[in-house]
């Protein structure tokens, strides 16, 4: 490991000075999580954008194959992996493997998370490590992966973590999930000015309310639920924040880095305006969450 290091170091400094002006034309992308919800739907907006797309899963492997069809129908390359981010670092392997089968990796969107409703008084620690590993551990291990392959590579990258608005702010009883992604933000910040100029760009995405699976909305139009505390209205739509991801993944967002982009229908504006216009308590428990 130590001589791996080493190399990867010296790699660093050969294309330090000639990496950060290269133009980016992806070929492919690897998304975790991309078998249902934002995966999902990114893997479709990249497979459109005309990239061969690697596709993973944990539960959901017949979610998987679908996802793996629409990339096919739309002329993308698909190559399907189970992907368990309990298992650090072994999750990493995986990445390395859907790599060598696509013949690289230009983009990396690190998608898949879990989370759990439980107060921080009442939380295991057993559930902390699980939402912690997941969200935190597990993304470390694979975008260090992708990073290190585009490095290699010579020919830039995109590398895009998709946290949640509780990036930025708490939520009542996610103390593990906040703690997770406000970890992940800062990784991204930080790997963003690592390999910037190397012309590999890292960024977040930071959703509010989606209509996925994880908030059991996915058969549901988003746009016929009402949501009053938040500005647009409604809850967002999985495609939404594919294109922002999409957007990220592409040569059009060259001088992008460090960002978290607020896709959250404006939610986050909303703290004084919420602050004084609750009318109960029943916020303060996890249950009501």
């Amino acid at each position: 490991m130590a001589a791996a290091g080493r190399a990867y170091r010296v790699r660093m400094s050969e294309t330090a000075s000639t990496q950060g002006g290269v133009p980016f034309h992806p070929k492919t992308a690897i998304i975790t999580g991309s078998d249902s919800g934002i995966g999902k739907a990114t893997a479709v907006a990249l497979a459109t954008a005309g990239l061969d797309v690697g596709i993973t899963w944990r539960s959901d492997e017949e979610g998987a194959q679908e996802t793996a069809r629409q990339v096919r129908e739309l002329g993308g390359k698909a190559v399907v992996a189970h992907l368990d981010l309990t298992d650090v670092p072994g999750c990493g392997d995986v990445i390395d493997q859907l790599a060598e089968e696509l013949g690289g990796v230009d983009v990396f969107v690190n998608n898949a998370g879990t989370g759990a409703s439980v107060g921080l008084v009442d939380m295991s620690y057993e559930q902390w490590r699980e939402v912690v590993t997941t969200d935190l551990d597990a993304a470390f291990v694979c975008m260090q992966r992708a990073a290190r392959r585009m490095v290699a590579a010579g020919r830039g990258g995109r590398i895009i973590a998709v946290t949640s608005v509780h990036e930025h702010m708490p939520r009542v009883g996610s103390s593990a999930y906040d703690a997770a992604k406000h970890g992940l933000g800062g990784l991204v910040k930080t790997a963003a000015i690592e390999l910037g100029h190397l012309g590999i760009t890292v960024n977040s995405v930071a959703p509010g309310e989606i209509a996925t699976p994880m908030t059991g909305q996915e058969d549901e139009n988003p746009r016929d639920a009402e949501r009053p505390g938040v500005p647009l209205g409604r809850p967002g739509d999985a495609r939404e924040v594919a294109s922002v991801i999409a957007f990220l993944a592409s040569e059009h967002s060259s001088y992008v880095a460090g960002a978290s982009l607020l896709v959250d229908g404006g939610m986050v504006q909303m703290g004084p305006q919420a602050g004084s216009h609750i009318e109960s308590n029943e916020w303060r428990s996890p249950d009501k969450q």
